[in-house]
């Protein structure tokens, strides 16, 4: 398979299917291609002499070789036509024709059959069901499209074929180019993770964005784009959001950690910047396309208006960024520059008399604050006041300071005007200071991105053949769901659990709690009966001369609630002191586009209510799992508020990075809650475990 990037810059393009008959897709691609394109055009079609003044070939094989063939054939004809442009030697292939999974059953097996002809030569397939590709510096519009891209360092790629052609519409009045666009189409060879690991090895690339319906292999995208962000942004705008994948999980963990937040959590690992709008997508673009980082989250706000320069301020401060703190020579300088009249503390008011020089000494003393780490210029118009002669001061203070700075001139023709001006260095203009401020935020969570630090998942010591031992009981079982029974999986695996025992008679159930030091916990296990406490199945404190009534007590209630229920046992366990603890949750569902998805957050009865969670792609390390302690809300509890003994939070961490190890060595394991691990000052105990077993991955 040849390189990807190599589709955008082709010598020779053939277009089968092409025609002149008016309205049709084949003639629409081929009069794109001639407006620019500067290489040799090859027109296939079998009832066309001559397509639009160039010679038209019968079939494939009788064309000269071309290196980027765009299919315009009916369904039916796609395959055999894939199969002859391999068999002829093309590497990148754009099939346009619909017909395909989108369809239904039919139009599935043939896209199966499209993949295995594409394995079978090698070859890179866009689509189908594709608008087509573009690459503004090799010239190529091979898209029946409406409109041609600008040039730019922006490579584009999106689900939607739609969407692409109302976004150059639109981007080409607002001046944002492009480096190549691709609409993806089914991705039945070439997938979103493909193009982003072609365009992070693109120096003409600044900026990856798209607009992606899901994502086909979540863990491969996380890897590929977790270097590619090292240096090279990347902004997604992901539609579809669902909570089907939560409804249709049985523990704990799926139901809190469905489809939706595995998507967070691998787009948020991968170093993705997420963007919930299309105006987001290009505003944060625009920012990122700029290249210029903030040192520092300080931002000083300039203007000639009061009410923009309070928006503004309000926007900073609902951001990830705040307001600079002008240190005293700051707000000396600014006094001595400005008028009486004038705010000389953060947002700076120049007042609405500001001319050009005034606005530029405010933002040359603003930029020199060691506190300031971006600005944004804020300006209504005035009759004393020239936007592209402040936009040339603008783009000076930048250059001089080395620091990112986005301006909202405001209005009309005036501000486009500027616009032109300021684009030229890569300084976007905005007419809201609230999306002039997400655009500075975009450049900060970007550089935080390119400052993290990834740890590789550590080994831990454990008993592999243990725990597929009992993994494999499911085996045995109606159902595939193992509990509290199996808790000898954590102990091989490192995780620590109370003494206890699951037992079948109430004599062996004395005879166990008599071993155990103090009053035990007596409970049903049942496969069947999520919520034990709430049907009176969980007796808590008791003392050995009572262990035999309550093993009757709780077999009882079971039997009451549901008399079909599969009863296992019951569990006689060591009890566990909670008043010095914190219950949490620590789980696993498996996303079946990301893999394993842990969960991490406050465990115990009220585990669904609260949803106070953090979520991470599997395997991760021990970075990954100290920030799943700290993102909850309830982490001050673990680090001892209110006068409480703190939980060993290494013990946590550590009991994370070990359930990681497990689930990425035994893929069987569909979902996994322990719930709760009670974390204290001397450590964590598993208190109880579920899971779902996939027996044929044993």
């Amino acid at each position: 398979m040849g390189r990807v990037t190599d589709l955008f810059e082709p010598e020779t393009v053939g277009v089968i299917g092409a025609t002149d008959r008016e309205g049709a897709v084949g003639r629409a691609i081929l009069e794109n291609l001639r407006e620019e394109f500067a290489g040799e055009l090859v027109a296939i079609n079998p009832s066309r002499d001559e397509v639009l003044g160039l010679e038209c070939h019968t079939d494939v094989a009788s064309a000269p070789p071309v290196d980027l063939a765009v299919v315009v054939v009916p369904p039916s004809a796609v395959l055999e036509t894939v199969r002859e442009l391999g068999e002829a030697g093309t590497e990148h292939v754009v099939v346009v024709t619909a017909g395909f999974s989108e369809t239904g059953s039919e139009g599935a097996r043939r896209e199966r059959e499209l993949r295995d002809v594409a394995a079978a030569y090698d070859l890179n397939v866009v689509g189908p069901n594709s608008l087509g590709v573009m690459s503004t510096d090799a010239g190529l519009n091979a898209t029946f499209g409406p409109e041609s891209a600008l040039e730019g360092s922006i490579s584009f790629m999106s689900q939607s074929g739609a969407f692409i052609t109302a976004v150059l519409d639109w981007a080409n009045e607002q001046g944002i180019g492009f480096q190549d666009v691709v609409s993806l189409g089914n991705k039945t060879v070439l997938d979103e993770t493909d193009f982003v690991r072609a365009w992070g090895d693109d120096p003409d690339t600044d900026v990856v964005i798209g607009y992606l319906e899901d994502i086909e292999n979540g863990d491969e995208f996380v890897e590929v784009a977790r270097e590619v962000t090292e240096e090279t942004p990347i902004v997604l705008v992901k539609s579809g959001r669902t909570d089907a994948g939560a409804k249709a999980a049985s523990s704990h963990t799926g139901a809190i950690a469905g489809s939706e937040r595995a998507y967070e959590a691998g787009l948020e690992q991968a170093g993705v910047v997420r963007a919930t709008s299309v105006q987001e997508l290009f505003d944060y673009a625009r920012a990122l396309s700029g290249g210029t980082e903030p040192a520092s989250d300080g931002v000083a706000v300039v203007t000639n208006a009061g009410g923009p320069g309070v928006l503004t301020t309000d926007a900073i401060g609902d951001s990830t960024l705040r307001m600079a703190q002008f240190d005293d020579g700051t707000i000396e300088a600014l006094t001595d520059a400005m008028p009486a009249e004038a705010n000389v503390y953060n947002p700076i008011d120049a007042i609405g008399d500001a001319d050009v020089d005034r606005f530029g000494r405010a933002l040359e003393i603003a930029l020199a604050d060691p506190d300031v780490g971006s600005a944004v210029v804020v300006s209504a118009p005035t009759a004393v006041l020239e936007y592209d002669t402040l936009a040339e001061t603008v783009i000076e203070k930048r250059e001089e300071f080395e620091k990112p700075v986005v301006t909202c001139l405001m209005g009309g023709r005036r501000a486009r005007a500027a616009e032109e001006v300021l684009r030229e260095f890569a300084i976007p203009n905005y007419f809201d200071p609230s999306r002039a401020v997400a655009g500075l935020d975009a450049l900060a969570r970007y550089r935080d991105v390119r400052a993290r630090t990834v740890d590789d998942p550590e080994r831990f010591d454990v008993d592999r053949d243990r725990a597929r031992a009992i993994l494999s009981r499911a085996d045995r079982r109606d159902d595939n769901r193992l509990g509290v029974e199996s808790m000898d999986l954590l102990e091989a695996y490192g995780i620590p659990t109370p003494a206890g025992e699951v037992v079948g008679d109430p004599d062996r159930a004395r005879e166990v709690a008599r071993s155990i030091d103090g009053d035990v916990v007596v409970k049903i296990v049942s496969p069947d009966i999520s919520h034990k406490s709430d049907i009176g199945g969980v007796r808590v404190g008791v003392g050995d001369a009572d262990v035999y009534d309550a093993y009757e007590d709780v077999v009882s209630r079971a039997r009451n609630y549901q008399p079909d229920a599969t009863i296992l046992g019951v569990q006689i366990q060591e009890m566990v002191n909670l008043e010095a603890a914190t219950e949490t949750i620590v789980g696993m569902n498996r996303d079946p586009q990301f893999g394993p998805l842990l969960l991490f957050g406050l465990g115990g009865i009220f585990v669904e209510i609260l949803e106070d969670t953090a979520v991470r792609v599997a395997p991760i390390g021990e970075g990954d799992a100290r920030e799943m302690t700290d993102e909850i809300r309830a982490a001050p509890l673990l680090r001892g508020a209110r006068g409480r003994e703190p939980a060993d939070v290494d013990a946590v961490v550590e009991t994370i990075q070990r359930l990681s190890q497990l689930v990425i060595d035994f893929p069987a394991i569909l979902e996994l809650d322990v719930n709760p691990l009670v974390a204290g000052p001397e450590g964590v105990q598993a208190i109880d475990l579920r899971l779902t077993v996939d027996t044929d991955e044993l």
